[in-house]
């Protein structure tokens, strides 16, 4: 009789995003098994113990434990949340120096053991280090994954649903492009209850197409407001990563906005970057190409350039246009 398949999941990295992300996931039951790895070995096995004594109050008893790199080998996952943070002030982009280092060692380390499932990175900048671990892995484009713009469409989504007064899970909406400054709401596709949101401002007097530029700005900048209260941001991007997971694991085909390899897609190539895509057991099914309007094609291959440029001293094949 064959053995009930074991979804296990390996966390590097048990900081502010890692230790949340390991939080929301026992409590949404997601993962039959969850590693942590941290270089502060006593910080990962203090949150090992502080999670498995609320485990009684938990949906799903989900086996915690820490561990080293060589439980990779039979992972089904392993989400990266380590690496230098962002400070007060610094941009994402400013990070990539410092990051890449630290990646060149974590997927030596997680390719060594013998790692064959699908990679999901969050540490920022996401795009950047998500071209990277897929690059240093050799693993197929499709099997490694980046946070992307998920937590910037949920907050997109959020600050629409307070303007319009609906529930936030009613308004289908999405930010593409570089998970950063240059990224953009794609305001042909949103929509209300099936009403595009373009004809609802149409149509409603008290709402002004200029309050959507600001909503806009609103999600753009949330990240820099909440660093700049609490020091970081990590409850909102640790629950995006839970529901990626939650649609790899579950085998979902569920569209989410994550770090995408483009290969021709939208116009572009040699960039991971925000965009809609199908995600299911084996990663990434298909990216799904919006039907975007001239400003925002243009905008979208702005961003594209941005993250290029970024790419271009490290990675030889990359080239700015």
């Amino acid at each position: 009789m064959a053995s009930e398949r074991t979804n296990r999941v390996v966390l590097i990295g048990t900081g502010f995003v890692g230790s949340s992300y390991a939080f929301a996931l026992m409590n949404q039951g997601i993962a039959d098994e969850l590693i942590m790895i941290d270089m502060n070995e006593e910080k990962a096995m203090g949150d090992v113990m502080d999670l498995n004594h609320g485990k009684v109050f938990a949906p799903y008893p989900t086996a915690i434990r820490q561990g080293s790199y060589e439980d990779c080998s039979g992972a089904d996952l392993v989400v990266v949340c380590a690496g230098a943070n962002q400070k007060p002030g610094e941009t994402r982009l400013d990070l990539v120096e410092k990051n890449l280092t630290i990646f060149k060692s974590i997927t030596d380390q997680v390719m060594g053991a013998g790692f064959d499932g699908i990679f999901l990175v969050a540490t920022n900048p996401v795009d950047i280090l998500t071209y990277a671990v897929w690059k240093y892995s050799g693993l197929p484009k499709e099997r490694v994954i980046g946070s992307g713009t998920i937590l910037d469409t949920a907050r997109f989504r959020f600050e629409l649903g307070e303007y319009f007064k609906v529930a936030p899970h009613n308004v289908h909406a999405y930010i593409i492009g570089e998970h950063g400054d240059s990224e953009l709401p794609v305001y042909s596709a949103a929509d209300v209850g099936g009403v595009p949101v373009l004809k609802r401002i149409e149509r409603d007097e008290a709402c002004k197409k200029e309050d959507l530029d600001e909503i806009f700005v609103h999600v753009r900048d949330a990240a820099y407001e909440i660093i700049k209260r609490k020091g970081a941001t990590f409850y909102g991007i640790a629950m995006g990563l839970v529901r990626i997971t939650k649609a790899i694991l579950h085998n979902e085909n569920s569209v989410l906005t994550i770090s995408a390899l483009l290969e021709g897609e939208y116009g572009e190539k040699h960039v991971y970057i925000g965009v809609p895509a199908v995600i299911n057991r084996r990663g990434i099914r298909e990216v799904i190409e919006l039907d975007l309007n001239k400003e925002e094609k243009e905008k979208f291959a702005q961003s594209a350039a941005v993250l290029r440029k970024t790419l271009a001293p490290y990675f030889e094949e990359v080239h700015v246009k």
